[in-house]
């Protein structure tokens, strides 16, 4: 059974969020100081502001995170996104960007954003599926990561 909930205390969170985003970055890239300063702390730097983390399991085991980070009135970064290596194809990139869609809609979101790279082209394509769309930087503001060069919103309200 798969289901994605918030972080159940300091210490799942911690044990999720940095070893699942350590993977796949270091595997196309380097940690960045930005990705220190929210993985040191996710609770304060996350949590505390008015986002949250989302933990996905299938059955007992953690299969992905992602987090949603205020940045401003009513607008979140979807941020700190992976599935486990050996939990990939199996659909939970899909679900987990479509419940953190949900979470954020229930935080009070107007809008996501969100930096990836063009040597992700499989997380911008699902990023793609589920409605962002590619937005110049300077439309979601300065992006603390080197690697991004895409840049995608989703906007959750009609306007």
């Amino acid at each position: 059974m798969f289901r994605i909930s918030g972080p159940t205390g300091v210490i799942s969170t911690l044990n999720c969020l940095w070893p699942l985003h350590e993977e796949w970055i270091t595997r196309v890239f380097a940690i960045e100081d930005a990705d220190q300063v929210i993985l040191d702390n996710p609770v304060e730097n996350i949590v505390n502001i008015g986002g949250d983390v989302l933990i996905a399991r299938a059955g007992d085991s953690i299969v992905g995170c992602v987090a949603l980070v205020p940045s401003g009135a009513g607008v979140f970064e979807l941020s700190k996104m992976s599935v486990k290596p050996e939990s990939r194809g199996h659909g939970y990139g899909r679900k987990i960007v479509q419940a953190a869609i949900n979470r954020a809609r229930d935080l009070g979101a107007e809008s996501l954003f969100l930096g990836s790279s063009t040597k992700l082209p499989n997380a911008v394509h699902l990023y793609e599926s589920v409605g962002f769309k590619h937005v110049p930087i300077e439309q979601i503001g300065p992006m603390p990561y080197v690697r991004a060069d895409v840049f995608m919103e989703l906007k959750l309200t009609s306007s």
